[in-house]
């Protein structure tokens, strides 16, 4: 998922690059994320897929905007008012408020007297620990490849930000966080609920293409502004909708089901490893050790909160076993106490 979603960065460059709106590739973004994944659900979730409630449909529409609408624009606000390095860096928060938000509302348990929750809880710090040096250590340049591919030209005469909008993206970036991460609550909720990973990504899509085509044609009232032809715009579109949300966040739903949103979030920081990886590839950005370090530090931390979530798994899995026998002999007693 986070290498599918570093390309989501390429795209966003390269529309830019052509001069269209990201409120309109934002709205196209998930218009092509419900045309794909609705015939998913429509096939293969036909037989098991249980009725839709009113409940069921409002966190739908909750995790449009949050995770849909809302997050994408204050994410590609905060970016046009400030960096994309720091954007970068304010998103490892997400995980942080993802965690406060899991155990302050009863959705994951800490266990921090455990080796299971202690372990949680390092990884998380390691991980963002890992993506904070991938983003402010530079260190000295580390020339693993040569390569001619540059899909952007950099723009030496960059203009200078005021402090107004680097106050105005600094809010905008953690209003952005915070967004996300109640969605990844949202998820969970749902996930509980109704538990078909394809027809809820679709209901989240479908509301989320509503409300970001309303707000895109509030804000661009240019009609020409929407036309897609066979470029950039069109490949961004369908890269960006049908891969890196209708597939990845049907795969984010399934994984918070079966992990829950702690876990899922802890691999937020992985994505800077691959956008580091694919900007040095093809956009022809320079690799630094702090890219090295960090990323190291992001690779233990995912996998000390991994072996920490799987040990506790087995752990409830073992609980719920023993009380299942617990409950089996104490039946099997009383039968033969009333014969």
């Amino acid at each position: 998922m986070p290498a599918v979603l570093a390309g989501v960065n390429i795209f966003y460059k390269l529309a830019v690059e052509d001069g269209m709106s990201m409120r309109i590739l934002v709205s196209y973004r998930f218009i092509f994320a419900t045309a794909f994944v609705a015939p998913l659900a429509l096939v293969l979730e036909r037989k098991n897929r249980p009725k839709l409630t009113w409940m069921v449909a409002f966190q739908g529409f909750l995790s449009g905007i949050f995770g849909g609408a809302l997050g994408q624009n204050l994410y590609i606000q905060s970016l046009s008012l400030t960096s994309t390095t720091f954007v970068a860096a304010m998103a490892n928060l997400i995980p942080v408020l993802t965690f406060i938000l899991a155990t302050s509302l009863g959705v994951e348990k800490l266990a921090i007297k455990t080796m299971a929750g202690n372990a949680k809880v390092v990884g998380t710090v390691l991980s963002i620990a890992g993506a904070m040096v991938l983003s402010f250590y530079k260190g000295r340049e580390i020339n693993i490849w040569s390569t001619d591919i540059k899909l952007i030209k950099h723009n030496e005469n960059h203009p200078e930000l005021s402090h107004s909008h680097q106050v105005l993206g600094s809010l905008l970036a953690l209003a952005s966080c915070l967004s996300f991460a109640v969605w990844y609550i949202i998820q969970a909720k749902i996930g509980k609920r109704y538990p078909c990973q394809y027809s809820s990504t679709a209901l989240m899509c479908g509301t989320a293409s509503i409300q970001a085509t309303v707000y895109a044609m509030c804000v661009e009232r240019d009609l020409s502004a929407w036309k897609l032809g066979w470029n950039i715009r069109l490949l961004g579109a369908a890269y960006t909708g049908a891969l890196a949300t209708g597939l990845v966040v049907a795969a984010i739903t399934w994984c918070v089901r079966k992990r829950g949103p702690i876990f899922v979030s802890i691999f937020n920081p992985l994505a800077l490893v691959f956008v580091a990886l694919v900007g040095s590839l093809f956009l022809d950005e320079k690799v630094y050790l702090g890219s090295f370090v960090g990323s190291v530090l992001v690779i233990i931390g995912l996998y000390t909160a991994s072996w920490g979530k799987t040990k506790e798994m087995k752990k409830d899995e073992t609980n719920l076993a023993q009380n299942g026998n617990i409950i089996e002999t104490e039946t099997t007693h009383n039968q033969i106490s009333s014969v």
